[in-house]
């Protein structure tokens, strides 16, 4: 059996740099200025040109790094089109920048492409200040935590170049000719709402995003535009349409590095959420806010960014402890919800 947690490709590549991890599949990497400093893209052999997946965050560096690889190891061949896998700005962010700089279209699902586009649009800045202040106030946060709400309004438009007014939208189920290989959209939900992942049974090979990962797992939050939603419920459902592909097949994450073992990196996923879950159960033995579970789940330090993922996550176990009647939620009169095991 294969090990998830190996890279099968035994190094890493530098940026602006790329490696062949099957024939006509090149992985590249973009940093990121985050706690989680990097990001991969794919490019893959198109005919005579390129399809690039997913563009890197809307920062200089990272337009530098592709200025580079089109002056380097992509030159000579026109760039045909962009697939972006989901609307973060890790992934979404340079759409806009790529798409006027090649005259293509990026192609993604209708829910990330809307959400994306929401998000963007300052015409909806208000709205999504008014709802981040209610959401993080029934959370649990003091004043301190309540001034970064503030501070941090709506972080989206300011990561991301633009969002292509057009697009081409794909969706689960349906075939993309790439150099004639197909490749099959298959949906992944809970980390983001209509996540596109790309399997080629000719290659051999899941292109996964972020959806599945070897080290670590993906962030499934509940945010304040969606504030009953059950994203881990979502989550853990789609983990099962990848268990019918083949145990051989390669995987190409969004994070970390490629990886054989799918099946068994699925349990694994799978897994830590029921170890964690229970652990909430544990601590909400009396009654206590979304902040307070937080606290239970990350023992480490977090920073500002690292903040309002951790929040989003400890909430999204606790909803779906309150679909399956473990966990009752109640609203005090200081707007704060409070959560408790039920016996």
């Amino acid at each position: 059996m294969s090990d998830p947690l190996l890279n099968v490709i035994g190094r890493l590549p530098e940026t602006g740099d790329v490696l062949e991890v099957a024939p006509g599949i090149l992985w590249l990497r973009m940093p990121l200025p985050f706690a989680l400093n990097h990001i991969n893209l794919w490019v893959l052999e198109d005919g005579d040109g390129w399809t690039l997946v997913d563009t890197g965050i809307n920062r200089d560096d990272t337009k530098a790094a592709w200025e580079a690889l089109f002056a380097g190891p992509l030159a000579g061949r026109p760039v045909k089109r962009l697939i972006v896998t989901h609307f973060h700005p890790d992934h979404m962010g340079l759409a806009g920048w790529l798409t006027e700089k090649f005259g293509i279209e990026m192609w993604t699902t209708e829910t990330e492409w809307r959400t994306a586009s929401t998000l963007f649009d300052d015409a909806h800045r208000d709205e999504l200040v008014h709802q981040a202040r209610q959401f993080y106030q029934a959370a649990g946060f003091d004043a301190t935590l309540m001034a970064e709400v503030e501070a941090r309004g709506n972080p989206y438009p300011k990561r991301v170049s633009s969002i292509p007014k057009t697009y081409r939208k794909i969706a689960g189920g349906e075939t993309i000719d790439i150099g004639g290989r197909g490749w099959r959209v298959m949906i992944g939900t809970g980390h983001s709402p209509e996540h596109a992942c790309l399997y080629c049974a000719d290659a051999g090979v899941l292109i996964s995003g972020d959806q599945i990962l070897p080290k670590i797992t993906p962030n499934v939050s509940v945010w304040p535009q969606f504030p009953e939603q059950d994203p881990l419920a979502l989550f853990l459902a789609s983990l099962k349409t990848f268990l019918p592909l083949p145990e051989a097949t390669l995987t190409l994450p969004s994070h970390n590095w490629p990886f054989l073992g799918l099946r068994e990196r699925l349990n694994m996923m799978a897994h830590h959420h029921d170890e964690r879950l229970d652990d909430v159960v544990r601590a909400c033995t009396e009654p206590l806010n979304g902040f307070d579970v937080l606290k239970h789940l990350f023992k480490r330090d977090l920073d500002s960014h690292q903040l309002f993922f951790a929040i989003g996550e400890s909430l999204a176990h606790l909803h779906y402890l309150m679909g399956q009647g473990r966990i009752s939620r109640e609203r005090g009169g200081d707007g704060v919800d409070l959560f408790r095991a039920v016996p």
